[in-house]
């Protein structure tokens, strides 16, 4: 499996539509369909892994650093979807669009994650072995692809509207706008009918333009 590479996440010159929808996007544009990588890679190609992992690097990254709110993690997390996947791809089933099944793998790693930092919450003071007072160190959640916005304001009104969504929306606004999926892909990945998926989208943006307001 390729190393997967720290890129620079996109910044407010992103085309609209994908906040993620950078080099790796676009080589997903004129690229062979993921069905032939797909193919390709179980009959041991590596370039065609190597252009799997291009094409969904930095979506998979940037869905889970909204989802887990730490843009590190988020990278670890990114890491583990690809392992799984290649250790189970020859148990794909074609008949789906392996986009629905890598992000299905990356949201329960999120979620599974979420679970256990919850269970692992503690004190952020306490004492070393020595019974010296010590202070735990806590992530910065700050470090998240929304930061990389010029409008720091604009930033956290986002960040803010988005967390603040009912968790149905928000996820929807997450696999939409963070994972770049189409609106086919969300129902297949939530078992969802495609007109609910647009319903749904459609009272979330409203939403969020409302919470934007004075930015728009």
């Amino acid at each position: 499996m390729p190393q997967l590479s720290d890129r620079q996440l996109p910044g407010p010159s992103t085309p609209r539509g994908c906040l993620y929808d950078g080099p790796a996007v676009t080589e997903a544009r004129t690229a062979p369909p993921d069905e032939l990588l797909v193919s390709l890679a179980l009959e041991g190609d590596q370039a065609a892994v190597t252009s799997l992992v291009t094409r969904y690097q930095r979506r998979v990254t940037g869905f889970l650093a909204q989802l887990v709110g730490d843009i590190e993690v988020a990278r670890d997390l990114t890491q583990e979807t690809f392992l799984r996947v290649w250790g189970a791809l020859d148990r794909f089933d074609p008949a789906y669009r392996f986009s629905t099944w890598l992000f299905r793998i990356a949201h329960n790693l999120g979620v599974d994650h979420l679970r256990r930092r919850r269970l692992a919450t503690t004190s952020l003071e306490g004492e070393d072995r020595e019974g010296q007072p010590v202070q735990v160190a806590v992530a910065d959640l700050g470090k998240d692809p929304l930061g990389h916005f010029e409008n720091v304001a604009l930033a956290g009104a986002l960040r803010t509207a988005i967390e603040g969504l009912r968790p149905e929306y928000r996820e929807l606004i997450l696999l939409r706008h963070f994972a770049g999926l189409s609106y086919q892909e969300i129902a297949d990945l939530e078992s969802m009918p495609l007109g609910t998926v647009k319903n749904k989208l459609f009272r979330a943006h409203t939403v969020l333009r409302g919470a934007l307001a004075d930015f728009l």
